[in-house]
């Protein structure tokens, strides 16, 4: 599978509302969430939105940066 570059906007765009993908970035990766089960409509646990990058929310989590691996990568977050 070949990396994507995903900007910022198409971050944002991907917020899992009306049919878009549940897109999430962490430490300048971004993953893609739409099929988990613990992301409903763009949200996780009613504390983190897709479309947003999350890097810093993850200090608050019960489970550290490991939970990625279970969770479809799909390229790099870049500025444009």
């Amino acid at each position: 599978m070949t990396e994507r570059k995903i900007t910022k906007k198409e971050l944002e765009e991907s917020n899992g509302k009306d049919g878009k993908p549940a897109y999430f970035a962490y430490k300048g990766k971004v993953y893609d969430a739409t099929d988990s089960a613990i992301w409903l409509d763009g949200e996780h646990m009613g504390m983190h939105q897709a479309g947003k990058d999350l890097t810093e929310d993850l200090d608050m989590a019960p489970h550290g940066s490991e939970i990625f691996e279970k969770i479809k990568y799909i390229g790099e977050l870049v500025e444009s």
